[in-house]
């Protein structure tokens, strides 16, 4: 049943890329779920306010364009053509829209063996991935991303991207697949962690989806 939900969950998240109107996916939990590590009144916010309002103003900065036409993924990857208005809410619509799924009130989900296989490949051990993406999250300066990507050749790569940026970009300059998010805008953690973003860092992982991720990677190396 859970894998069930997850699949439809992608297949919701895939359908973003197919039509030019979009719209947010329903949360597949209560907004206090997660609390202990993400408390409900900044999922609440997070989910309703922010996230809402770039799928929103994504949809009136391509109304009467060219790019109405376009999927989430072809205006993703043509940013450098894009108005700021366009890549930074068509940034923010998908950045959330991955996020969510990274996120389980389900307890010690597991990577899947292929999974973890590459990360120990790829990093070393899985201590040392989560001190990788922990650090590329800590370090971004002001608002952004930690991400866990797959490139072009299938292999697993640490990230981070400034404001709604994604790898998907063609304006970024390390371009993958994402199969993990991690959002460090300070209205993802301040309310309950104020200034204390690697104790957020810290937490998340109490609440990732690894099941999410997994199914991730799988699609992403399938696809190479």
């Amino acid at each position: 049943m859970k894998i069930m939900k997850i699949a439809a969950l992608s297949a919701v998240f895939a359908a973003q890329f197919a039509f030019a109107q979009f719209k947010q996916t329903p949360l597949p939990y209560a907004y206090n779920a997660l609390e202990g590590s993400i408390d409900a009144q900044t999922m609440e916010i997070h989910y309703s306010k922010h996230a809402a309002a770039y799928v929103a103003n994504l949809n009136k900065a391509i109304a009467g364009t060219p790019q109405e036409k376009q999927t989430l993924f072809q205006i993703l990857s043509q940013a450098s053509k894009s108005t700021p208005a366009v890549r930074n809410n068509a940034g923010g619509h998908y950045n959330h829209e991955l996020f969510w799924t990274m996120l389980t009130p389900e307890k010690n989900t597991q990577p899947s063996a292929k999974l973890a296989k590459a990360i120990t490949e790829s990093f070393g051990s899985m201590d040392a991935f989560k001190e990788k993406i922990a650090k590329a999250g800590a370090d971004r300066f002001g608002s952004g991303w930690a991400w866990l990507s797959v490139d072009k050749n299938g292999k697993l790569f640490v990230s981070s991207t400034p404001n709604q940026d994604n790898p998907l970009m063609d304006v970024v300059e390390e371009k993958g697949t994402p199969i993990l998010g991690i959002d460090v805008w300070e209205h993802a953690y301040y309310l309950k962690y104020q200034n204390k973003r690697a104790d957020y860092l810290t937490a998340i992982w109490n609440v990732l989806n690894w099941k999410s991720v997994s199914q991730r990677y799988e699609d992403a190396i399938s696809k190479k």
